[in-house]
């Protein structure tokens, strides 16, 4: 039962730290323009 009082805040902190990485992937762009990267990446030739 005490470690519920450690894993419960724990575990809000992780979920709340991926909601934030994904706001901060979406307003600085990077899922802007998919489908060029998507043409892009299997004809990517040196």
């Amino acid at each position: 039962m005490q470690s519920l009082y450690l894993l419960i805040p724990l575990g809000v902190l992780v979920v709340f730290g991926a909601i934030g990485a994904l706001v901060w992937a979406v307003v600085s762009g990077q899922y802007d323009d998919l489908d060029e990267q998507a043409r892009r990446l299997p004809d990517d030739e040196p």
